[in-house]
């Protein structure tokens, strides 16, 4: 114990250690490449030292919030390191929010300083107001230029970072380190508390299931702000690899940076799969060694198959931002290789199992807490725990206490076990559509609509039914240059599922989505529920009309 107690035998975790250890063993080895930028890793750790002194000289002090507003370039990348490098805490926001939303942020974490991009000067002036803790505020000019304001260039700011004394790192491990806001899909969004112990060890997960080695070229397609970009911004540097920066994901640039820069890994939500799939540059190898790593939602064996051709190793992973992104994956299996590429989509599409930090702590559960049989059948509630799940909402005690209720993280997400031990997502709880006392699983029927030829995205939702309580609807988009009418896809899915589970209606335009091109389901559900009440009975939700009387 005294050796524990000394430090002999202990250290506390933070991914700072990453860029400590790399800097030191891969000096001279590109880290960072944006454009014609590239910062080696000695690069790399010299600004965030920079960027942490600055923030000294500012009163930035250990438990800080500094709230960042970039997209994926460099100095986003740099503010996963220099606010904890002093033990101030990170909240990276998702830059397609509205003022409102922005706002919100900044006042419910209380951050004390903000860095933001020249393109969201207006937006951030408006979102800062009158009332606000912001006393620093930092613009990056990247390619907009600078919007005469009261903010500091953020060169100019780091060099002001020169010369201070940086103590070592001696923060406990269970300290805060970062805060991701969720969505707030069902009213304002929580503040998600990060630790520098399950970042460190989601990013070792992540560095240990992605196989990233220092030759690996990671292609940032996620957005950094969402889960902190799954923790590979820590797991990138862990591995020693080097950070390809993308501001916008456009297919053209994806395509040719994975040439030019032999891109090995990359992360992006189905919808970005599908973008890069519909692309006259979609040709046969043209993702020739990419491993692409997708959550968000499940991918359609038809993008399985679409990356397969490209030469790209498509996995799959589930998680939500309060278990810091990737809980579980798909883990390949030796003996699928020997299966039909239709029979080894389906296995890949499941959520599969925990991944290496998470370890045992993923169950799917009954109302009492039992564990479903592992038949495929029978459907229970995700529940987590363990090193990666999140300390709790920012001062959000009763939200935590209910999220953590029975001593389970509740996802919300319902699933199977099957009898190899893989869980498949089915639905969220709300998203489960019953129809006449059935349920369907929304996400079932998706799958179904994405085989057809014609369809790029899909989602969809159950509305309200006089008779059935309510009915599946469809939403789709259409791939560039496809046709298909309603009849056709009511006949197409009538050939492929049970007829309660088909469509009742179709309608084909663009989809709500969120910054991360999560389709926005709520979007489509208050829109078509306006004026009725959902009702929930008995545990079940029974779909019966309620209009309401105004």
């Amino acid at each position: 114990m005294s050796n524990i107690k000394d430090g002999v035998s202990f250290q506390n975790l933070h991914p700072c250690l990453f860029l400590e250890r790399s800097a030191r063993v891969y000096t001279e080895k590109p880290a960072v490449i944006y454009g014609t930028k590239i910062y080696t890793y000695k690069d790399l750790q010299h600004r965030v030292d920079l960027l942490a002194g600055a923030f000294v000289r500012k009163g930035i002090t250990p438990g800080d919030r500094i709230a960042y507003m970039l997209p994926n370039i460099p100095e986003l990348l740099e503010g996963h390191y220099g606010p904890m490098r002093i033990g101030a805490v990170l909240v990276a926001i998702n830059t397609r929010l509205s003022a409102r939303e922005v706002s919100y942020i900044l006042r419910h974490s209380g951050a004390r300083a903000i860095v933001f991009d020249s393109e969201y000067s207006k937006l951030v002036e408006e979102a800062i107001g009158t009332d606000s803790n912001i006393h620093t505020k930092i613009e990056v000019t990247d390619v907009f230029a600078s919007i005469k304001s009261d903010a500091l260039e953020y060169e100019t700011f780091l060099e002001t970072g020169k010369d201070v004394d940086l103590p070592p790192i001696d923060r406990s491990e269970l300290d805060t380190v970062a805060i991701d806001y969720t969505s707030g899909t069902t009213g304002e969004p929580k503040g998600v508390e990060y630790s520098g112990r399950g970042t460190y060890l989601n990013a070792l997960g992540q560095v240990i299931d992605a196989g990233l080695r220092p030759e690996s070229k990671y292609l940032w397609t996620l957005p950094m702000f969402h889960c902190n970009g799954w923790c590979y911004t820590w797991a990138v540097t862990a591995a020693g690899g080097a950070h390809i920066c993308l501001r916008k994901v456009d297919a053209e640039d994806v395509f040719s940076l994975v040439a030019e820069q032999g891109v090995t890994h990359m992360c992006a939500a189905p919808s970005v799969l599908s973008i890069l799939e519909n692309s006259p540059m979609a040709v046969p190898e043209a993702m020739q060694g990419v491993n692409i790593f997708t959550g968000g939602a499940p991918p359609s064996p038809r993008i399985l198959r679409a990356m397969d051709l490209m030469g790209a190793d498509l996995h799959h992973l589930y998680g939500l931002t309060e278990t810091y992104g990737p809980s579980t994956i798909a883990a390949v299996q030796p003996d699928w290789k020997t299966l039909s590429l239709e029979k080894n989509a389906i296995k890949k599409s499941r959520q599969g199992v925990p991944t290496t930090t998470l370890h045992t702590g993923v169950r799917v559960v009954a109302d009492d807490m039992t564990d479903v049989p592992e038949n495929g059948e029978v459907v229970g509630e995700v529940v987590i725990r363990g090193n990666t799940v999140m300390k709790g909402y920012f001062t959000d005690p009763e939200s935590t206490e209910e999220a953590f209720r029975n001593g389970w993280f509740h996802t919300g997400d319902m699933a199977v076990v099957h009898p190899d031990g893989y869980i498949e997502l089915k639905d969220r709880k709300k998203d489960v559509i019953i129809s006449g006392g059935e349920n369907i699983s929304s996400v079932e029927v998706e799958l179904v609509l994405m085989e057809h030829h014609a369809i790029l995205e899909a989602c969809v939702i159950g509305i309200p039914d006089d008779l059935w309580g309510e009915v599946p609807k469809a939403f789709l988009s259409l791939r560039r240059g496809k046709l298909a009418t309603e009849q056709q896809l009511i006949d197409f899915c009538r050939e492929r599922l049970a007829h309660f589970k088909v469509p009742k209606a179709i309608v084909f335009g663009s989809l709500p989505k969120t910054a991360t091109g999560k389709i926005q389901k709520f979007a489509l559900r208050d829109q078509e529920w306006a004026g009725y009440d959902r009702k929930i009975a008995g545990g079940n939700r029974k779909q019966t009309k309620y209009k309401n009387s105004s």
